[in-house]
């Protein structure tokens, strides 16, 4: 065999070893964006059954909007009214915007909306390209949004969170809009091809069926602190104090009634938690407050529950827990509720009243 037979015979082996990559590179890519529900992780299912409610409209006159404390523990099924929890895990105001102004272009505008948000999700970005972008919550108007908003506020904490990988911010938007599979490769290994399909398709329509309500930690207590009780103070980061005026301008120019509803917090955490902390939180809602008559602030900014009625470490309600703060809500619901402020801090009372 001469040399000009073995170079050519070469050059054919790497073209054919090129073109399998691209064609096996360009199935896996066809893969993420057809059959998201065949690999990513659990979460996603429920994630996607929010956005299933808001393309049917079927959304009804609550609306519930936060971040996974509130996705817990408000109950839709539990408060006497056709309602829909559109919070989701790690949710913050960007979500929650979002979210809203596809509620809002429903035909049927709702009568109250329930905001509820704790301090850690207002003053620190968490989880905005895991779960927000690669679950493809936000489209490419909402992105270039935030880019333009946190260039204009000179905060891009959510914008470029975790961004360590070296690739110019513009190119990496595009490439999680278009589904690039190198940001999912750690989902179709643990994936493994169809491994996932059936239970998130289970998770799916039991999620659409619970009206968007899902759980977290279903243990029967907890004591462990969560991350509010590790705040020295609270500073709400201007691009989300940014995003959540914007949700109560776009609320006051509807005419829809806005109640943040404080979740509850396990006594560890509310023990833990700093006055400068739980102050500087009241006082920067009190102000929203002030700016805004149809926005009320439902009872304290902490609230402490016994620690049996939390279901992990991160104070999210487990069954029971949401099942009584559900029928609080209820019950301020069948008054004025903008009169109301839920008696948080003694739940086992609805269980001796038989509720």
């Amino acid at each position: 065999m001469n040399s000009s037979t073995s170079s050519s015979e070469l050059r054919r082996y790497f073209i054919a070893m090129a073109a399998t990559f691209a064609a096996t590179f360009v199935a896996v890519w066809i893969w993420v964006v057809a059959m998201p529900l065949a690999f990513l992780e659990p979460e996603y299912a429920s994630w996607r059954a929010k956005q299933v409610l808001l393309d049917r409209c079927d959304l009804g006159e609550l609306l519930i909007f936060g971040d996974s404390r509130a996705t817990v523990g408000i109950i839709p099924a539990a408060l006497g009214v056709k309602a829909t929890n559109l919070a989701v895990g790690g949710g913050e105001a960007v979500e929650a915007l979002a979210a809203l102004r596809r509620a809002l272009a429903c035909p049927e505008t709702p009568k109250l909306v329930i905001l509820s948000m704790d301090a850690v999700h207002f003053s620190r970005a968490d989880l905005f390209w895991e779960r927000t972008m690669r679950f493809s919550f936000l489209g490419g108007a909402e992105l270039a949004e935030l880019r333009n908003v946190s260039a204009h506020l000179g905060d891009d904490a959510v914008y470029e969170e975790r961004h360590t990988d070296g690739i110019p911010s513009w190119l990496r938007d595009r490439l999680y809009l278009v589904h690039f599979p190198p940001y999912y490769f750690g989902s179709l290994i643990e994936g493994r091809g169809l491994w996932r399909w059936r239970y998130n398709q289970i998770n799916l329509a039991a999620s659409v069926a619970a009206r968007g309500q899902y759980y977290f930690g279903v243990a029967d207590g907890s004591s462990t602190v969560a991350a509010d009780g590790q705040l020295t103070y609270f500073r709400a980061l201007p691009v989300l104090d940014w995003y959540f005026g914007q949700m109560l301008a776009l609320l006051a120019e509807r005419g829809v009634q806005a109640v943040f509803l404080p979740m509850p917090m396990n006594e560890a955490t509310a023990r833990a938690v700093r006055p400068e902390m739980r102050d500087g939180f009241a006082r920067w809602l009190a102000g929203y407050e002030a700016r805004y008559p149809g926005f009320h602030v439902a009872g304290p900014v902490v609230q402490a529950w016994p620690n049996r009625w939390f279901g992990d470490g991160f104070s999210h309600l487990n069954p029971a827990g949401a099942e009584r703060l559900s029928a609080l809500l209820a019950a301020c619901l069948a008054r004025e509720f903008a009169a109301c402020d839920p008696s948080w801090k003694e739940p086992d009372r609805i269980a001796e009243r038989g509720n």
